[in-house]
């Protein structure tokens, strides 16, 4: 395990609702990792909109991270040739700077619920599979947890975003991949 880390977010209000980040950073040194956390993150934009960032390419070159989580847009994912295209391209900018990318797997709302996630995990499943980066399979762990426990409310208010207990899962299950603990299978 590792004593300190350096991780930078991309991505969207999936990421920053309840500064998640934190919530990771928090399990990380609950977890024995001292970890400092950076995020670059736009309301409702994608990798398409991240590439495009000169501070996204900067950080990743020269941020000295060891993980970059990856995260795109959810509600709609829009054209998936684009997120593919475009997740490649960061993954290779990160795996060019010498740290782990990992892709945040995104839930569906909870109007689509539980017969939408498959579609959408997919399309990260099929980009892990191609640049062979790391998956942190948050989407179906949000609804293997649902099943568990239903008595928890994992949505905010609007059905899209995490309320405060959705957010300390998918840090759970980021920091799980980025401190290489084995998940429980979906």
């Amino acid at each position: 395990m590792r004593a300190k880390g350096r991780v930078l977010f991309i991505g969207n209000s999936h990421t920053y609702y309840n500064d998640m980040p934190k919530l990771f950073a928090d399990i990380c040194r609950e977890s024995g990792c001292e970890t400092a956390v950076t995020m670059l993150t736009h309301g409702g934009k994608g990798w398409d909109f991240h590439l495009e960032e000169p501070e996204v390419r900067f950080n990743i070159r020269y941020g000295d991270y060891d993980a970059v989580v990856l995260q795109h847009t959810a509600h709609p994912m829009g054209d998936l040739d684009v997120m593919e295209a475009c997740g490649r391209e960061l993954v290779d900018w990160v795996l060019q700077a010498g740290a782990r990318p990992i892709l945040y797997m995104t839930w569906t709302t909870r109007e689509d619920g539980e017969a939408a996630q498959p579609q959408m995990a997919e399309a990260y499943r099929k980009l892990q599979r191609q640049t062979g980066c790391e998956l942190a399979p948050v989407g179906e762990m949000w609804w293997a947890y649902h099943k568990e426990h239903p008595e928890v409310e994992l949505y905010d208010g609007d059905g899209k975003h995490a309320s405060k207990e959705g957010s300390k899962l998918a840090a759970s299950v980021i920091a799980d991949v980025y401190l290489g603990r084995k998940q429980a299978d979906v």
